[in-house]
């Protein structure tokens, strides 16, 4: 046992991972503080095993990610992932392949929401943790930077197709080249989160965000995870084809709640979708 454990859904205890969950949001804390909460194979086991539980578990509604004491994530650990199995080469791709698919696949088809609440240190792979995720909340005062030019490597595993994803090319090749670090505040210039704000008052926002979250319909949440990530990838008319369907859909998992109840109420004067959530909103009345 590296830094202690905690259980998650079903009682299951974690070697690299806290995992609380309050009001329907399920806090995951990487938990290598010595570390700086690199990852390890442990931690991509892990990983891998708690966003499964916590996927089926009907109490948690919105994840959070983050990291143990002043840290995020130093990115992989160096010796335990590169050194450790570099004679090993069917179990190093095995772990790879691991460590890719939980930050990359498993985050983005994530059906709940999820949010990187980045305290402090972030650094190579921890960049797929914050895009892999939904939404992002950093500290102002938090440490990013993509190391790997400057030990001779470049942003492998899923780390470039992250740049890609989230910068303009020139923000991506100028960390990417030049391995400088930069703060929260350029994070959220450069629009590798959404906000920064002071160490303070990070737990706070995060979580108010994510109870925000979590107050809204899930269906509904899923859906406009899924519709935007499937319309990247498809022409108009294939894409006006997936919406469609997927309103669809929406109508029976709802029981068309969100024409009789969504509409509904608005057309009753009850709420006003422009400015509150209808379940807040009609859960206060």
């Amino acid at each position: 046992m590296e830094n202690g454990s905690a259980e998650a859904a079903g009682g299951v205890t974690f070697e690299t991972l806290l995992v609380d969950v309050v009001d329907g949001v399920a806090k995951i804390t990487l938990n290598r503080p010595r570390k700086r909460n690199a990852m390890s194979p442990s931690l991509h086991r892990d990983m891998t095993r708690a966003l499964a539980l916590l996927r089926d578990d009907d109490a948690v509604r919105v994840l959070v990610i983050t990291g143990a004491e002043d840290h995020f994530c130093a990115g992989m650990d160096l010796k335990e992932f590169f050194i450790a199995l570099k004679d090993a080469p069917a179990e190093y791709e095995r772990v790879w392949r691991m460590a890719v698919e939980w930050r990359a696949r498993t985050l983005r088809n994530y059906p709940k929401p999820t949010i990187a609440m980045i305290n402090g240190f972030c650094f190579g792979g921890a960049f797929s943790i914050v895009e892999g995720c939904d939404l992002a909340v950093a500290a102002q005062e938090a440490t990013f930077g993509l190391s790997e030019i400057n030990f001779k490597l470049f942003p492998g595993g899923s780390v470039s197709k992250s740049l890609a994803n989230l910068l303009r090319p020139r923000d991506a090749l100028w960390y990417g080249m030049t391995g400088r670090p930069f703060d929260g505040l350029t994070a959220e210039k450069i629009g590798l989160v959404n906000l920064a704000v002071p160490k303070a008052e990070l737990e706070a926002t995060t979580m108010e965000l994510a109870r925000e979250l979590a107050a809204k319909d899930p269906h509904a949440m899923a859906a406009t995870k899924e519709a935007y990530h499937m319309s990247l990838e498809m022409s108009w008319d294939a894409a006006m084809a997936y919406s469609f369907a997927k309103e669809q859909e929406l109508v029976v998992r709802q029981g068309d709640a969100w024409k009789s109840e969504g509409i509904g109420d608005f057309l009753k004067g009850k709420f006003k979708p422009g400015l509150e959530s209808h379940d807040a909103k009609i859960g206060q009345g």
